[in-house]
């Protein structure tokens, strides 16, 4: 049983992961009005509908790419004790031959075009140079738990983690972002207003790293998403401006602004924050999994149903306490209870 709080966190923004992850699995690149008249109102996990775009015969609770890789980087974590690129670069390749993903659409434009340019002999150094959508930030979490809310540990850890497919500025900013927020909610920051504001101030700093690329402003698009939550008059408007105005796609520069206003909207609640992200539109797995993992890491694995943890586990082969607690001890030095 879990009784240390750090424990708890860190379990939590993992599960969190998943549970968005699944949650928007069924309703991803989808808009609002085809999940409203496919599914109604999604607050459980589903299967695919028959025929989706990437998710065809995938059952209720399963986990995407978003996930997989998640616990990509935390193994390679786990096996290193610190950030590796080329181990991880060598992981994400063996994991996509393992499912095909280099042959379908299982992987994301940046990742699949740096990853088949390792493959071919690139340096992962040159390889992620034009990385600029938002699989670097999908799979963050474990990056963020290591580095604990320290900004500049938070800065070189993201920088390194992103070199094999996402070595650009603007996906380092948007990475490092949710990376601070992760962090600091396992150092016990509850005040979502302060976390966010902390994570937004780390946006600059980490696009003076990687790659120069273009794109429009993560943190003044940041900015005004946050705005356009405290102005809605309830959350169904909120959504639906930021569906419309900051946009939910696959580009850093709508993801992240995103996922960290829908964590404001939500107040940090894990639950309503997946199943927010779920019926928002537009890429919801991938939002689902990264506003999961900011909100449970600061709302802990209590916020979740245990039925939904079980689901998760079951369904996906996935021991959350077993990375957890090898996570737990890499960041403590303690072994877990």
């Amino acid at each position: 049983m879990l009784s240390d709080v750090l424990e708890k966190r860190i379990k939590g923004c993992l599960v969190g992961v998943a549970a968005g992850d699944a949650m928007g699995m069924p309703s991803s690149m989808m808009s609002p009005e085809t999940i409203q008249n496919t599914f109604g109102h999604i607050d459980t996990f589903l299967p695919a509908p028959d025929g989706h775009l990437l998710h065809h015969g995938m059952a209720a609770g399963a986990v995407t790419d978003d996930t997989q890789q998640t616990l990509l980087i935390a193994d390679s974590i786990i096996a290193n004790g610190d950030i590796d690129p080329q181990d991880i670069a060598q992981r994400l390749i063996r994991w996509g031959e393992e499912i095909r993903a280099f042959d379908s659409m299982a992987v994301g434009p940046s990742s699949l075009r740096a990853l088949h340019a390792i493959k071919s002999g690139k340096s992962i150094y040159e390889a992620g140079r034009a990385g600029d959508t938002n699989g670097a930030v999908m799979r963050i979490a474990p990056v963020g738990l290591l580095g604990c809310g320290n900004r500049d540990k938070t800065l070189d850890l993201v920088s390194r983690a992103c070199i094999p497919t996402h070595n650009t500025n603007i996906a380092i900013a948007g990475a490092a972002a949710v990376a601070m927020a992760i962090g600091l909610a396992l150092q016990g920051e509850q005040d979502v207003d302060s976390l966010i504001k902390s994570s937004i101030e780390i946006i600059e700093p980490a696009m003076k790293l990687g790659n120069t690329w273009y794109s429009a402003s993560i943190h003044d698009r940041a900015t005004l998403a946050l705005d356009i939550v405290t102005r809605a008059q309830d959350r169904a408007e909120a959504m639906s401006k930021l569906y419309r105005v900051i946009g939910a796609g696959v580009q850093i520069s709508e993801t992240v602004p995103t996922c960290l206003a829908l964590t404001r909207l939500v107040d940090g609640d894990p639950v309503q924050g997946v199943i927010a992200a779920a019926n928002l539109g537009g890429d919801c797995d991938t939002i689902g999994a990264i506003t999961g993992g900011m909100c449970g890491a600061i709302k802990g694995i209590d916020a979740f149903p245990g039925d939904w943890i079980e689901l998760l586990s079951a369904t996906n082969n996935i021991d959350f306490d077993w990375y957890a607690g090898k996570l737990y001890h890499l960041i403590t030095g303690k072994e877990y209870l």
